[in-house]
């Protein structure tokens, strides 16, 4: 027999999760579309009832995402400038409407390539917290997604939170997503820029790219090739000669591996460029 659970609190679902195999239901912007015309044959663990793990909260040294944060409730929310990245790429995730129900958490756990919400994440150090019946355990976000459509996770577990660092919280970012078309759209290829530039140059720099890979990279070559340089100069040629060798691109319909190549230098240095503007360098000489 099927069932059907909604708890509402987070020890409730833990304690179901322990007793056996679950499909977790949060959103389902994603839930429903993958079980298309197919019979129901798992539980379902609706978890939409868990208050608890919604809003985002801040402790000494994190910033704390609840599970259940949605897309709209992350763009509403007040946060650092190193934020923005994440925030323009929640306005990408479909539409208004899909943004007021998806979860932040969800978009970690479809584990697509082309997840909106997973540049802007790994741009800011961002870990998954897991949480079971028995213990807690917090991974960060390239230990979590381990490829196309897998994660982590282990039988028992749910993610109850997304956690960034305080220290990652700083300077300015930007994102850019290339599609086929304006809105709506699964991309060709995206980049969150993340930059701290202090007395005029570059200080710290994180660069992750998504629909390039089977999941999100950072490219450590363009960062390190960014370090030192003059925040109002220098960083487009930077970019188009640093390594990339982070990227192992598909052809699909959307685009060929090449051209994603070609296309992400450029879209990097639109979000580094658009990062190290002035509202940069002006919250880093307020600071």
């Amino acid at each position: 027999m099927i069932r059907y659970a909604k708890p509402t609190t987070v020890d409730e679902a833990l304690a179901l999760l322990g007793e056996g195999a679950w499909r977790i239901l949060a959103g389902g912007t994603d839930f429903y579309p993958a079980q298309g015309a197919k019979p129901f044959r798992d539980n379902v663990l609706d978890i939409n009832g868990l208050a608890a793990l919604r809003g985002i909260a801040e402790t000494d040294d994190h910033f704390v995402i609840g599970a259940r944060t949605t897309w709209t409730d992350l763009i509403r929310h007040p946060l650092p400038p190193a934020f923005e990245a994440l925030k323009q790429a929640a306005r990408e995730v479909g539409s208004p409407q899909i943004q007021n129900v998806a979860s932040v958490a969800g978009n970690l756990c479809n584990a697509s390539p082309a997840a909106d919400g997973v540049p802007g994440l790994l741009a800011l150090d961002a870990e998954v917290e897991l949480r079971s019946a028995r213990a807690t355990r917090h991974l960060s976000l390239p230990d979590f997604i381990l490829g196309n459509r897998r994660t982590a996770l282990r039988p028992g577990e749910m993610v109850t939170a997304i956690r960034v660092p305080k220290l990652a919280a700083a300077g300015a970012s930007a994102f850019v997503k290339l599609g086929a078309r304006r809105y709506l759209v699964i991309s060709i290829a995206m980049v969150a820029a993340r930059l701290v530039v202090e007395n005029g140059r570059v200080a710290e720099a994180a660069i992750a790219v998504g629909s390039c890979s089977a999941v999100a990279r950072r490219l450590a070559g363009v960062e390190a090739a960014l370090l030192g340089l003059p925040g109002d100069g220098g960083l487009d040629g930077a970019i188009q000669s640093a390594p990339i060798t982070e990227l192992s691109p598909i052809a699909d319909v959307r685009g060929s591996a090449e051209y994603r190549l070609d296309a992400v230098r450029e879209i990097v240095a639109r979000a580094v460029l658009t990062a190290a503007g002035p509202m940069n360098d002006h919250m880093v000489a307020a600071a």
